[in-house]
């Protein structure tokens, strides 16, 4: 059925494409030349570090803060990737995120600490962060790839819109559903805004903030594959050519590693939004250590 009216939004659209592409280059020509920089010296860093370094890094956090089951699955599961012989393309990938999920909690926290301040600010920013959800991901690789090309920085752009809302949300949910009473505690004891924000309101909502931290990271993670096809490169690159090639085996190595670099990510950032820490092994061998040495230097 045809209507009767026609609503041009695909012309508004490429117009306002195209007014941006006329008159913010030079804005983002620097906005590529940072986010470039910033994925370059990440993956840059990280491949410099030595494969046993990097693996030992990630046992020793993973028995400190999750379990030392977890801490064989880690050991286990990032040697199946050495024998994929996917370990730079890993790491390409674990910049990429890195550097989307750090820009996304720059931009993401100050605008869920104004939401959570303003219920004007709330109203404007959350159709926003809707849109940001729902679009099809796919359609975010258009403007990316038109305004900065093909490559790591329009991946990481894309990457940025799709992943940024959860961190949005659960800091303004969480600042919001901080205890009255413990506000106005605060305030009572003569906290300014600034200190009851940074010495009240952020500590009670830090497991709040940290799950929308984990839900980035997943966000992005989940992009990867996506992003391979303007150029974004890493592990997507690998299930985008078995795809592209009918190759089952190296279309499922790719995924394998996708999954295991998620897993990783997922438990040891999890951790890091508990109130309490989970007491581990090495975190009670340690707690042993620390306090007989200060029994033995208070009673010599």
């Amino acid at each position: 059925m045809t209507a009767s009216f026609d609503i041009p939004v695909d012309r508004w659209m490429e117009e306002l494409v195209n007014w941006c592409l006329d008159n913010l280059t030079a804005l983002f020509d620097v906005i590529s030349l940072l986010v470039g920089a910033m994925v370059n010296n990440f993956e840059r860093a990280l491949l410099s570090v030595p494969v046993w370094l990097m693996i030992s890094v990630v046992i020793v956090a993973a028995l400190w803060r999750v379990s030392w089951r977890f801490a064989v699955f880690s050991l286990l599961s990032l040697g199946l990737i050495l024998g994929m012989d996917m370990w730079t393309e890993t790491i390409s990938t674990l910049a990429l995120i890195l550097a989307a999920t750090l820009i996304s909690l720059v931009l993401g926290l100050p605008l869920g600490i104004l939401a959570a301040k303003s219920d004007l600010a709330e109203k404007i920013i959350r159709p926003i962060l809707d849109l940001m959800q729902t679009l099809p991901p796919f359609v975010y690789l258009i403007p990316a790839a038109m305004f900065f090309g093909l490559g790591k920085v329009p991946g990481t752009m894309a990457t940025i819109i799709f992943a940024m809302p959860p961190s949005v949300r659960l800091t303004n949910l969480g600042i919001r559903s901080v205890d009255v009473e413990l506000v106005e505690a605060g305030i009572a004891f003569g906290c300014t805004p600034r200190q009851l924000l940074f010495r009240v309101q952020l500590p009670m909502a830090m497991p709040s903030i940290m799950a929308g931290v984990n839900q980035t990271i997943m966000l992005a993670l989940s992009m990867v594959v996506i992003a391979a096809m303007i150029g974004a490169g890493g592990l997507g690159n690998e299930v985008l050519a078995g795809i592209q090639r009918l190759d089952i085996g190296r279309g499922f190595e790719g995924g394998f590693a996708v999954v295991i670099l998620a897993i990783i990510l997922d438990r040891l950032s999890q951790s890091f939004g508990r109130q309490e820490p989970q007491q581990t092994w090495l975190r009670r061998w340690w707690n042993t250590l620390l306090h007989s040495t200060r029994y033995e230097q208070d009673n010599p």
